[in-house]
């Protein structure tokens, strides 16, 4: 017997009237669906008992819903999130909320505070599938079942459903807008992604990321973060790929052995993680050769919201006045690898970020301790180009 599925149906919805409660109603909706999913798949692996339409039902994500009514024009405020545009009803599944708490509230608060919004909370449409619930990984081991028997009865990826539409601009609104730039499905697909390419939980990923492909560049991360760690310079622990944990207990010398005990050609895209306890941290990913690298994986690590991300390497320069050693900050982007030119043509300007510029200046000068002219000498600016040939 195939148990169908049951999308497009929601609700019902309830009225919430802080963030705080929403996020609470989100996160008691998501476990009420994750513990019924999982205890079915375990039901359907020992007994081979396929779960009920009834029960299948209760494998919702759950749905946060807003209303803007302004009684005037709408509000205008100069921040770049949190904010509404045009009066509306907007809405979004959330996945993994308890862990979101931080960021759903940072949203939330100003939209209700300074706008109004009306905030529902219910049942949304799409099924959880379940190799999102199963954190073992084991779940085809027991029992006999296979991954097409499985299928037959529970919810399954599907890549139909998830895409880039919103973030891309290509939404094509209805009575309801986007609420978020990614929805349940699109976030729990690349939280599983980001565990496969980089070796390590996505709960290890911090909000500062540096994007590499060199391995010296690891080396140097690594070691710079094992001796913040044991200075008690704030952070708490190093995680490093395959999930090998490092923290104050470690002694200097078993982290460095841990350390060259790492698996990490194991993974297309290892990450290390540098913890700290007031959530500043700093993961860097070693993500190889190539554009497209770089794009698949800030588009999974996108859904995390992070501050920024940084690509650190080094190239070629066609200046003379250039030479070895010197600080180059990409002042602007020459794109011959096709990657981004169908959601991004080659006519639209892709410019640094003044705020970032300004800050890698004075983090070269303090880091080097060169000052005025001399940090003119070795700080220049130039036009990064990438090229799909790599053999150029």
């Amino acid at each position: 017997m195939l148990i169908p599925s049951i999308d497009n149906v929601r609700g019902p919805f309830e009225r919430v009237t802080s963030p705080g409660e929403a996020v609470d109603r989100l996160a008691r909706l998501y476990d009420d669906a994750t513990q019924a999913l999982r205890g079915a798949v375990e039901r359907f692996l020992k007994d081979g008992e396929p779960p009920s339409s009834a029960t299948r039902a209760l494998f919702r994500y759950p749905e946060l819903r807003l209303t803007y009514a302004p009684n005037g024009p709408a509000l205008s405020s100069p921040r770049a999130f949190a904010k509404f545009s045009d009066p509306g009803t907007y809405a979004t599944t959330v996945t993994q909320p308890e862990e979101f708490r931080a960021y759903l509230l940072e949203q939330l608060e100003p939209l209700v505070s300074e706008y109004g919004a009306i905030m529902e909370v219910g049942v949304g449409a799409p099924e959880i599938p379940y190799p999102y619930v199963i954190e073992s990984g084991d779940e085809l081991t027991r029992g006999g079942a296979d991954a097409a028997e499985l299928a037959r009865f529970f919810p399954v990826p599907s890549l139909a459903t998830i895409g880039d539409e919103t973030a891309d601009g290509e939404f094509d609104f209805g009575p309801e807008r986007p609420l978020a730039l990614f929805d349940a499905p699109r976030v729990d697909y690349s939280l599983r992604r980001l565990v496969h390419y980089t070796g390590s939980d996505w709960r290890a990923m911090q909000p500062w990321v540096l994007l590499t492909n060199y391995h010296r560049y690891v080396d140097q991360f690594v070691h710079w973060g094992l001796k913040q760690l044991h200075a008690g310079a704030g952070v708490q622990k190093v995680v490093l790929p395959g999930n090998v944990v490092i923290d104050s207990s470690v002694s200097p010398a078993e982290a460095e052995a841990r350390v060259g005990a790492v698996a990490w050609h194991r993974f297309q895209m290892p990450a290390y993680h540098c913890v700290r306890a007031d959530g500043r941290g700093i993961s860097l990913v070693n993500i190889g050769v190539g554009p497209s690298n770089a794009k698949t994986i800030t588009d999974h690590i996108a859904v995390l919201r992070p501050h920024c991300w940084l690509m650190v390497g080094h190239c070629a320069g066609l200046r003379q006045s250039q030479v070895i050693g010197d600080y180059v900050l990409a002042h602007a982007y020459l794109r011959r690898d096709n990657i981004l030119d169908e959601p991004v043509p080659l006519m639209t300007p892709i410019p640094a970020l003044a705020e970032v510029q300004v800050a890698l200046q004075e983090a070269v000068a303090k880091v080097t301790g060169d000052r005025g002219e001399a940090l003119k000498r070795r700080l220049r600016t130039g036009t990064v180009v990438t090229n799909d040939d790599r053999n150029w």
